[in-house]
């Protein structure tokens, strides 16, 4: 057998080798997230941990949350923002008191024309009429454009599925 044929067959035990145990990687431990960073794929942020572990009380037949001024929200079936919520979830949100309060990766509802929309902050910036937030389905591929602090009515700080 000649060098080339050699090494020929090499590469090509070489390239089946490598899939295979690529292939059975992805098959027994899927991808995570930093593994798809590395080829540009990117993902939400997380939300702001606005409920800290003291705020939770665990009792034998009941669990508490103490959250000032929260209350209850439920969600049409559109799918923007699927996996993370859909019709059937039940949300905890809070009033923002102001801009501070929404942080990248925050889910927020707001105003657009007569509808309610809750979609992801992807992100916050400043421009000439002041602070503004960048908003997307996590279903959805293309953002909402700017929205301002007057017209976010909600923060979603914890979900119950």
């Amino acid at each position: 057998m000649d060098i080339v044929k050699l090494l020929k067959v090499c590469i090509i035990f070489l390239i089946g080798f490598l899939s295979a145990n690529l292939l059975s990687f992805y098959l027994v431990y899927g991808l995570e997230m930093p593994f798809l960073m590395n080829f540009g794929v990117s993902y939400n942020d997380a939300p702001f941990d606005f409920i800290k572990q003291d705020q939770i009380q665990i009792y034998e037949d009941k669990i508490v949350i103490n959250v000032e001024g929260a209350s209850m929200s439920r969600y049409a079936p559109t799918g923007s923002m699927k996996p993370v919520l859909d019709e059937g979830a039940n949300g905890i949100r809070v009033k923002p008191k102001s801009e501070d309060n929404i942080h990248v990766g925050d889910i927020i509802t707001f105003k657009q024309g007569s509808h309610l929309i809750v979609h992801r902050v992807v992100d916050k910036g400043i421009d000439q009429e002041g602070i503004y937030f960048v908003t997307k389905g996590d279903n959805n591929s293309v953002v909402d454009g700017k929205i301002r602090f007057l017209d976010i009515e909600y923060i979603t700080v914890a979900m119950i599925w």
